[in-house]
């Protein structure tokens, strides 16, 4: 907000009355955690900050200063980790549930130059990570081994703005284009694909995705 504090309000309109003092600098994001403790926000420059709703206070110790501006942030549901995507075209994660956060992986094969890129976890135990991207595709890594993509999905033809994977199916996710459309991407059952193992060495993810599914939407 312009005055550089935080509202919550409920689901009918009404607001929620609670005590945050004023930012130093606007807030361009904000996040609440699962569990409701955490109100997470992002200043316009480098720094994520995180508001306990329980003492009413900001954790002068929970604060995370990543190593390029960040354009936009993402929580695990979990409320263990965290995504930020940078200007410097990276993407970096991040351990949050601890004392004091700490840098947990980098990942970089994707574009962002001009707009705001939304990422997101997903797949097997959120084992994964997705982004859109300025080429009009889709990127997907493993979480925690590797920093180049795993797969590039193509199908869109302008930038990828956002993706979100399905909370109840780990083989599907959406990304949403400036071309006007909603891809929706699952598994291609005419396609034997790679299988990729986990850390649950019983868990195989296949990762042989279709976009066949699309929807139009107007600007």
């Amino acid at each position: 907000m312009a005055d550089r504090r935080i509202y919550l309000w409920n689901l009918d309109g009404s607001e929620i009355e609670h005590e945050q003092e004023q930012r130093e600098q606007e807030q361009s994001d904000v996040a609440m955690t699962n569990d409701g403790k955490w109100i997470v926000s992002m200043s316009k420059e480098r720094e994520i900050s995180f508001f306990d709703t329980e003492t009413k206070t900001v954790d002068r110790y929970k604060v995370i200063r990543d190593k390029d501006t960040i354009t936009s942030f993402t929580l695990s549901k979990d409320n263990k980790y965290m995504l930020n995507n940078l200007s410097n075209e990276e993407i970096t994660i991040w351990c949050i549930d601890v004392d004091e956060p700490y840098k947990y992986f980098e990942y970089s094969g994707h574009q962002r130059r001009r707009f705001i890129i939304r990422s997101c976890f997903g797949g097997y135990q959120e084992y994964f990570v997705a982004s859109g991207s300025e080429d009009a595709q889709v990127y997907i890594w493993h979480r925690q081994d590797s920093e180049e993509p795993l797969r590039a999905l193509k199908g869109h033809s302008r930038t990828v703005k956002c993706v979100s994977w399905n909370p109840t199916d780990i083989h599907m996710l959406a990304s949403a284009s400036d071309d006007g459309t909603i891809r929706i991407w699952g598994l291609d059952k005419k396609l034997e694909g790679d299988v990729l193992i986990t850390d649950d060495e019983d868990a195989l993810v296949v990762m042989a995705y279709t976009g066949d599914m699309v929807f139009e939407y107007d600007d």
